[in-house]
């Protein structure tokens, strides 16, 4: 592959990591945990990995001989910038206790353990994907690791290979499945161990001892980059209302803190929806009242974020799509035989009276959409919907409803957009470079020091990074029991917007003045060269959340 000027000049970049992890290291064990909810039922599940204490590594004086040990890396889910890194961190922690280590990635995910696809990853290969994003050094899948014959399988090839330790780079489910993991190979005895890294660029996987996911900082700087280029053409030509979605499908995490970083005149936080109970058309009344004021101002222009899983959220919209997966599920064969033409008729005429009256009420395509688009499993994909043209017709016809009464006087144009892969394999910001290297040094500390079932830690990430905490938490620390295809499961628990945080707070402080005035935020594109303030920020959402 071609290297451009700036990943030439990324290629030497050293990644900044906690001063605990520059030379020899000691695991101290903390206090011992319990799962954040249902604590019997999740012991009774991981009986010899629950319960177990919070590790953190210090600078050591003793220098210990520590055998080779081959270790295995899986890239599981969705692409986060700076997962390369990780892979990095974990592969020179390990040459620098041993140097006959080796590390193997298994290919395209969690299937390529199945399959026994595999390569060993050397130094020359290392060396060049350092600090570039994506996840095209071994690929990445979504296999989902959960039953015994796909542990036996995989377990073939580690025996095959030697290698003793596992590292599964994923998201909640990716670390869930890797704490069943962990739970199955201690019980049998397999001597194989399985440590976790938080990766998710929507943000939903975090708590005390994980600040945030790998991947968030730099998906956000790379969308609030294009939100205030937006913003500034908007400015410009003082015409059109820009409905931009985000991605971030179960939490608002980036809608909030591209926010904080642009100062949009609207941004819909899903959580705030479900939890003020509010309707679809709420939700239209809201922004329709804004546009209009605006426009009694003279500024008929604006920008509107919505996070991916808005509709989800609406309690109202949640109802239709529950009543139309049963429905379709039972009634499938006799739909399919009906005209296309027909099909929105034959709907609303066969629901309950809210849900239909709120069906009828969708635009066209947005109706289609949630009849036609069905997963695996009989369910509204309902990622596909494309909210942020919903919102922008839906709008458009309340402010026409409003002129004919006299209530609107402006002039409403709209413009949609949706920024979802743009920003998953960005070329990691300083923060991410610095922070997945070190989540995947710390990971190799913990295979060596013998830990298994842990998911790698590093905290206190709003200091410099040599002030950073390196450790590992057991990953059933972090699980309850949710229920899942019907079935009661033990699950990481998503971390959700919390309308009590200091983020949101400081949105919620700030919306009404940000709503009229223009008063947008251009952060401009990442920068990787230059003082540490423009380069090495962290999140507005960390900042806040450790009230500095």
């Amino acid at each position: 592959m071609t290297r451009s000027a700036l990943q030439i000049a990324r290629a030497t970049y050293m990644p900044k990591v906690p001063v605990a992890l520059k030379g020899d290291v000691k695991a101290v064990e903390g206090k011992y945990t319990q799962s954040v909810a249902d604590q019997e039922d999740i012991k009774k599940l991981f009986p010899n990995t629950y319960g177990m204490p919070i590790v953190t590594f210090e600078k050591s004086n003793e220098k210990k001989q520590t055998p080779a040990i081959n270790a295995g890396v899986i890239l599981s889910g969705g692409q986060a910038p700076g997962g390369h890194n990780v892979i990095a961190g974990i592969f020179d922690g390990l040459k620098a206790v041993n140097k006959d280590s080796c590390l193997y990635g298994f290919i395209l995910g969690p299937g390529g353990l199945i399959e026994h696809r595999y390569m060993e990853l050397t130094s020359d290969i290392i060396d060049e994907y350092r600090n570039t994003g994506g996840f095209d050094i071994i690929g990445s899948g979504r296999t989902k690791l959960e039953t015994k014959n796909q542990f036996d399988k995989g377990l073939e090839i580690l025996k095959e290979l030697n290698i003793t330790a596992l590292i599964i780079i994923g998201g909640d489910d990716s670390n869930t499945n890797a704490c069943v993991l962990a739970e199955y190979y201690k019980a049998t005895g397999a001597n194989v161990q399985v440590i976790g890294c938080p990766k998710t660029i929507d943000g939903d996987l975090k708590n005390e001892q994980i600040e945030t996911s790998f991947g968030f900082d730099t998906a956000c700087k790379v969308y609030s980059e294009v939100i205030g280029n937006i913003q500034r053409d908007c400015n410009s030509a003082r015409k059109y209302w820009h409905f931009i979605k985000l991605m971030g499908r179960s939490a608002s995490h980036i809608a909030l803190e591209c926010a904080l970083q642009t100062h949009p005149n609207i941004c819909i936080i899903s959580e705030e929806v479900e939890a003020e109970n509010m309707s679809l058309d709420d939700i239209i009344n809201r922004i329709a009242a804004i546009v209009a004021k605006r426009a009694d101002e003279g500024n008929n222009f604006g920008t509107v974020l919505i996070p991916e899983g808005l509709v989800e959220f609406i309690p109202a919209m949640k109802r239709l799509i529950a009543e139309l997966n049963d429905f379709l599920a039972k009634n499938e064969t006799e739909f399919k035989m009906i005209k296309k033409s027909e099909q929105r008729a034959y709907i609303i005429k066969k629901l309950t009276k809210d849900n239909s009256e709120l069906y009828a009420s969708l635009p066209e395509g947005v109706a289609r959409q949630l009849t036609l688009d069905r997963d695996p499993h009989g369910n509204v994909q309902v990622s596909l919907i494309e909210t942020e043209k919903l919102l922008a017709e839906m709008v458009g016809n309340r402010l026409n409803e409003w002129k004919t009464k006299g209530q609107y006087k402006g002039k409403f144009s709209s413009q949609v957009h949706f920024f979802g892969y743009e920003g998953r394999c960005a070329a990691p910001s300083n923060y991410d470079a610095d922070y997945c290297y070190s989540l995947g040094y710390t990971a190799s500390c913990l295979i060596n020091s013998g830990k298994t079932g842990y998911m790698s830690s590093v905290r206190n990430t709003t200091a410099p990074a040599e002030q950073w905490i390196a450790g590992g938490i057991p990953i059933t620390m972090m699980m309850n029991m949710e229920r899942r295809h019907g079935e009661m499961k033990p699950v990481i628990q998503k971390a959700l917007v919390k309308l009590d945080g200091a983020p949101f707070k400081t949105f919620a402080a700030n919306r009404d003045k940000w709503a009229l005035t223009t008063d947008y935020v251009c952060p401009g594109p990442i920068q990787y060269f230059g003082p540490t303030e423009v380069c090495d920020q962290p999140t507005q959402t960390l900042y806040l959340e450790q009230s500095k």
